[in-house]
């Protein structure tokens, strides 16, 4: 059930109304976007070779897959709405908390902005009045589906079970064009020689597995939402299970179609593998086709990113660790000043250009939060043997010591390839101790920890 608040602070409470389904459509609608677009391109630079090139796809989706069985535990032991911020703070703490849930909700919201600038700038293409409009027509997307969203929980699934179905449709039907129609289309494509090397480095390797893993990255969505999950121990285990294992095999089928058309040394360096491809099967309709299915995929992901970033900073309002004015809920089951509080940090982010300096920041955070919550796994396995586990990690401890293995390695790699936004993020650790202190000087808890 939903925590209790305190009597003279209840604000409304959120509603336990989602199953099964809309968990799949969170975790589809903020997984697949403009990365399997995209990233293909920057794999095959890295791995000229088809074998190497799926095999760094599969690798990717079975690691992700294990790290869902440790979310799955956590998520079903502590079936509270807010993502990895509520992991954390039970197992490490207020501190960890803050760490997690600051980071996690300021990054969402500049995903916000920066998927709602391509949603402005593709649709630019499509309409010719808003061309050269879009930060406007950013601003205007980020705005109306915070609207929707105001009316409640339902509204928001409704409409992220709707898109998200739209945005699997989509991809699935540019999939079976390529293999349909793609027969001419080989003909067409004029091979070159592959950059690269015939035999990738390791370092190669590493950095195409970080760009796959990135792409993969939105698999947690269902847990953002624990608490308004009518059946938690049963739900939440077959939304990640279901969702990782949807998100696998549409980004194996995509590359799969992608490479019937075009050979891997065409796909190597290219910006937009899957627009090429349409260009290659449907001519000068190719682009149109494209841009439409980005602005449904960043529509979806947009609808999901507002719910999320609402649930983690509500949460933590309601642990204390933020205004306890937050916690207000509308009858709808929609927390309307976290909502309206997010929704204008992903505006000021539109208008400000900034939102990209903020996500390359705290990308080092994407990871350590994950590490957290692995970590958790371990603290609470420890600390609170007795309380209920629905969903247990199989063959215990292997796959949650892989998964933060993993994570450390990754950590390691991100610092690495980039050390000066990763030397930024290490400031703004030690920033955030002095902040977290200052918040708990103001703020105590609404509801229990």
């Amino acid at each position: 059930m939903p925590p209790p608040v305190h009597p003279r602070r209840d604000r409304g409470h959120l509603l336990r109304v989602l199953g099964t389904g809309f968990g799949l459509a969170v975790i589809v609608g903020n997984t697949i976007g403009a990365g399997i677009l995209r990233t293909p391109g920057e794999i095959a630079t890295q791995l000229p070779s088809v074998s190497l090139f799926l095999a760094i796809w599969v690798v990717g989706g079975l690691y992700i897959l294990v790290n869902a069985i440790s979310i799955a535990e956590l998520g079903t032991m502590i079936p509270r709405s807010g993502g990895q911020y509520v992991f954390a703070h039970r197992a490490l703490g207020n501190y960890a908390g803050f760490i997690v849930g600051w980071s996690d909700w300021v990054s969402t919201c500049g995903t916000t902005a920066a998927v709602s600038i391509v949603v402005g700038e593709y649709a630019g293409g499509l309409f010719p009045a808003l061309a050269g409009r879009t930060v406007a027509t950013a601003a205007t997307v980020a705005c109306v589906m915070a609207v929707l969203q105001w009316h409640g929980i339902r509204w928001g699934s409704t409409v992220q079970n709707t898109t998200s179905l739209l945005k699997a449709l989509g991809f699935l039907l540019l999939i079976a064009a390529c293999f349909l129609l793609g027969g001419s289309a080989q003909a067409a494509a004029v091979s070159s020689p592959a950059p690269g090397v015939a035999v990738p480095t390791l370092a190669a390797v590493v950095i195409a597995l970080q760009a796959v893993i990135y792409t993969y990255d939105g698999w947690t969505g269902v847990v953002y939402f624990s608490e308004e999950v009518v059946d938690p121990a049963r739900d939440i285990p077959r939304a990640l299970f279901g969702g990782v294992i949807a998100v696998i095999a549409i980004y194996l089928l995509m590359n799969l179609a992608v490479l019937y058309i075009l050979p891997l040394s065409r796909i190597a360096g290219e910006p937009l593998a899957a627009g090429l491809a349409a260009q290659q099967i449907f001519g000068r309709y190719g682009d149109t086709i494209i841009r439409t299915l980005m602005i449904v995929s960043m529509i979806s992901g947009i609808n999901a990113y507002h719910l999320m970033a609402t649930r983690v900073i509500f949460t933590m309002s309601r642990d204390g660790l933020v205004s306890d004015r937050i916690v207000r809920v509308n009858a709808g089951g929609t927390p309307t000043i976290a909502l309206l509080l997010s929704t204008l940090v992903a505006v000021a982010f539109i208008m400000s250009g900034t939102f990209e300096q903020v996500i390359s920041v705290l990308a080092v955070f994407f990871v350590f939060n994950y590490a957290l919550s692995f970590i958790s796994v371990f603290v609470l396995r420890r600390r609170e043997p007795d309380t209920p586990r629905p969903f247990r990690v199989w063959l215990w401890p292997w796959p949650t010591l892989l998964s933060l293995v993993g994570s450390i390695a990754f950590l390691i790699g991100v610092v690495v390839a980039d050390p000066r936004t990763s030397a930024q993020s290490l400031v703004l650790l030690a920033l955030s101790w002095p902040m977290f202190k200052l918040s708990q000087r103001f703020h105590r808890p609404v509801g229990p920890a």
